[in-house]
Parts: C-alpha cells; structure tokens; sequence
C-alpha cells in the first residue's frame, strides 16, 4: 500500500464523490449559468451594460462601503471577542448570545430598525441630524448595517483563538519587561493576524453581497446610495420590457462574482503570506 492511501480514512472515495457532486451542483452550475447567461450579449453591449456611470457609482459604493465596513468590523469585533473571552461580568453570556443575533435576524428588520433610529425624527437622529451627522439615507447608514452584519463574523473567528492562547507567554513576556501595548503588539497579535484577515474576509463578502438592509437604510437615491445589488434587481424589472435585460443583470453580477473572487484571493494570499512571514 503506498503511504498516500495509508493515511486516508475508510470510505474516502465515496466521500470525495458525493462532496465534488454537491459542490457542482450548489456552486459550479449555478456560477457557470451565471456566465453563459451574460456571454450571450457581445462584448459592445456587455460593456455598455457594466460600465455606464450609474454602475461604476453602484460599484464604488458596494465595494467602498464594504472595505470600510469590514475594517471597522476587525475592531469591533477584536474588542468584543476579547472582553467575553478575558472578562467575567454579569450578563456575560446574555452579551456573547447577541453577538449572533444579526447570523438570525431578517436583515430587512435591520434596515427598518437603523432606518428608524437614525431617520430626523428617530430616537438617535433627532440629536444627530442638527450637529450634522445622517445616518438615515445616506452612505454613512449603509457602512453601520454593514458592520452590523459583519463584526460577528470577526468576532467568532477570534473568539476561539483567544481561548487557546497560553497565558503563560503573555506572563513571559510580561517578565522580560514588556508592557502591556508590547505583549499585545508582539505576542498577541501575530497569533490572531490570521484569524482577523479571515474574520476581514468573511465580513467583506457579505457586506458585498448584502441588500436587504441596505436597500431600506441607503433611500436607493442614483449615483449616490445606490448599491450595485440593488441595480441588479433594478434590471431584472426592467427585463419584462428589453429582450435582453436579464443578460444585462446578469452581466452586472458578473462583474461583482469578478471582484470579490480577485479580492478574496488576495485576501488570502495575504494570510498565506503572514503565516510564512511568521514561520
């Protein structure tokens, strides 16, 4: 038996078929629909469909937002990931509980929520608005439901690393004279790197493909809180009038299926990076 197959566990080949089977018919089929749907415009109308500047502002927007959004969300979640892993208080399970409610919520109640709180008559736009700040209508609503439904991510993929972290290196570093910014800095930071690049990751994915919230907090105002999920739906109304304007929708979700795969690629050679910088 040769040592490739010594390691492999019983009923590897069954296991791998049906995993490969559901894999094509969850993600290659549908992605590969996706392509020959906006192949069927010629190369003139495909860029005339993406490229106009209603959707390089939709572009823009989701991706900006999102990137925005996503960091925001490394911080906040790093700071609650280590509170409820480094703290004991009261509520403390009550508050790790809430950390998933946004995995649970409908994401159209979020928007309706923020919508609600922070429109010129809510109960924090009434104080907000005057001094100047709009979170209601506005690009600054779209990056708050984004990092609404993004810090959990961060927060469960840091949470575990926290926990399995040996306080007896933050002890020894602590003895050869470091503060606590340094041991933070240089011992702690390098092990929750790629924890935080996958929680950034898993944010900015679905900040990009987010449109429930978004579309009730941002107003869907053109070339200005118009995301580019939105214009997708836009065109698929629109199809019932144009012969081609499902493809033209489908065109515009393929420039964004695009995007995120080159932006989740260098995202993780990033990761790969660090950990062989670390190594």
């Amino acid at each position: 038996m040769s040592p490739i197959h010594r390691h492999l566990l019983p009923g590897f080949s069954a296991s791998l078929g049906f995993a490969l089977t559901y894999l094509t018919i969850l993600v290659i089929i549908p992605l590969s629909a996706c392509f020959l749907t906006a192949m069927s415009l010629t190369w003139s109308q495909f860029v005339a469909v993406v490229w106009t500047e209603r959707a390089r502002s939709a572009y823009a927007l989701t991706f900006g937002a999102s990137l925005i959004a996503a960091f925001c969300s490394v911080w906040i979640g790093l700071l609650i990931a280590w509170v409820l892993v480094r703290y004991e208080f009261p509520g403390k399970r009550a508050m790790d509980s809430l950390v998933d409610l946004p995995f649970a919520l409908p994401t159209a109640v979020a928007g309706l929520v923020f919508s609600a709180l922070y429109a010129p008559n809510g109960w924090l736009g009434q104080f907000l608005v005057p001094l100047g700040i709009e979170g209601a209508y506005s690009r600054l609503g779209i990056v708050i439901v984004l990092v609404f439904i993004g810090f959990p991510f961060v927060v469960r993929t840091v949470q575990p690393v926290l926990e399995s972290f040996d306080s007896e290196v933050e002890e020894a570093a602590a003895s050869l004279g470091a503060n606590r910014w340094e041991t933070f800095r240089r011992v702690l930071l390098p092990a929750l790197y790629p924890a935080l690049v996958t929680g950034f990751a898993l944010s900015f994915a679905r900040g990009l493909g987010e449109y429930g919230s978004v579309m009730l907090v941002s107003g869907n105002l053109r070339n200005y809180t118009e995301i580019a999920p939105v214009l997708i739906v836009e065109s698929l109304e629109e199809s019932q009038f144009k012969d081609t304007g499902y493809a033209e929708a489908t065109a515009i979700a393929v420039v964004l299926l695009v995007a995120s795969f080159v932006m989740l690629l260098v995202i993780n050679w990033l990761e790969r990076w660090s950990k062989r910088a670390d190594g």
